[in-house]
């Protein structure tokens, strides 16, 4: 296909410069010039003259300015022109800063990459490990807290480019809990997947047992989940755990749970069972319970944990990793996601020899006694 020709274009387009579309869209959203000028950190005058410029050559291709002066202090009066081309003007300015960004991550110039609180620690050991590098070669790193439930769309978008956190799986009775069974989920098509664990939920609890209904099938100490809804709840607004009631009881669930607190983190919920202020639980996922019992969680102390019995609805299972999309770029060993995804995956063999090891210890005989 010809490159078009100069004449191709109406006249003042070409001469039209980004720094002229940024301006028009700031005196948009801004209202006035000087709005504009003190955004841009820039002359009055210098906004002014770049709006007489578009108003001229534009305008006058289109039939009417783009805009309309008004009294001093007053909002500029956009013509339907001016707000058609404000918006176009956005568009265009935001289309190339994507292209530019997808063009610096396809070559590896910045790296975007996020993870859950719960899973920070691991994300943080792996790029401390080639930090130095990314530092050498000119990477630039950003990394941002995302939560459960957006996961997945983080990726889609591209807004980040490797994320560590959890996603709600189904488990069907006896199903392998390994990582091709993950690879089975249709929301995870176009994605790698890099399992660390896969578990189910238990409660977190200031309530005495008396008041828990224990699920004698599952042992004392189980509650089961037809149990939940006549318990007082401690529930998140959004994330992974309403996702989970969801699966159980239905969109309508908030309508047959005893919602005794709303929270936007887990966090705030340890401090509020913790503060006896209310009695009531909330449930949490099993790799949370177990730090909560092994006492790596200060902000839940003196609460304890209760296995859950899935004794009703869809079973499911919460599965903990690494995800990333599957690029092409990320096949080449140097590209910054693969060398941040090899690192983890390194940390997660060793934690992984560091279990056995400990529990090849504990089950190990004890010594015969020297006499």
């Amino acid at each position: 296909m010809p490159l078009p020709s100069t004449s191709d274009y109406p006249p003042g387009l070409l001469d039209t410069t980004m720094d002229q579309l940024r301006t028009l869209l700031a005196v948009y959203e801004e209202g006035t010039a000087l709005g504009a000028a003190r955004r841009l950190g820039r002359e009055q005058s210098s906004i002014q003259k770049q709006l007489d410029t578009m108003n001229r050559k534009l305008g006058e291709h289109c039939g009417e300015p783009l805009l309309r002066k008004r009294g001093r202090g007053e909002r500029v009066q956009f013509t339907r022109t001016g707000e058609e081309l404000a918006r176009l003007a956005r568009g265009t300015l935001d289309g190339w800063r994507e292209g530019l960004d997808t063009a610096r991550r396809r070559r590896g110039r910045s790296l975007r990459v996020g993870s859950t609180r719960y899973t920070l620690g691991y994300l943080l050991n792996a790029v401390e490990q080639v930090n130095d590098r990314f530092t050498r070669e000119g990477v630039e790193l950003t990394m941002a807290h995302v939560r459960s439930g957006a996961l997945l769309e983080k990726l889609r978008c591209h807004e980040l480019d490797l994320v560590c956190g959890s996603i709600l799986v189904s488990a069907s009775a006896g199903a392998a809990e390994t990582t091709e069974a993950a690879e089975q989920d249709v929301r995870l098509a176009g994605y790698e997947v890099m399992e660390w664990r896969r578990g189910g939920f238990c409660l977190v609890t200031n309530q005495p047992d008396s008041d828990l209904a224990p699920d004698s099938r599952q042992g004392s100490r189980a509650v089961g989940v037809r149990c939940l809804p006549r318990l007082p709840l401690v529930v998140s607004g959004d994330g992974l755990i309403p996702s989970v009631l969801r699966g159980w009881f239905g969109p309508e669930y908030r309508r047959r749970m005893r919602i005794a607190a709303e929270i936007d983190s887990a966090h705030y919920g340890f401090e509020l069972l913790s503060s006896r202020v209310l009695y009531g639980s909330m449930l949490v996922t099993q790799g949370i319970g177990e730090a909560i019992a092994e006492g790596r969680l200060p902000e839940a102390q003196g609460l304890r944990t209760l296995p859950l019995a899935e004794d009703m609805g869809t079973s499911q299972r919460v599965l903990v990793g690494a995800f990333r999309r599957s690029d092409p770029e990320n096949l080449d060993p140097d590209h910054p996601v693969s060398l941040l995804w090899e690192e983890l995956a390194r940390q997660h063999a060793r934690i992984r020899d560091e279990e056995r090891e400990s529990a090849r210890r504990e089950a190990a005989p004890l010594a015969a006694p020297v006499c």
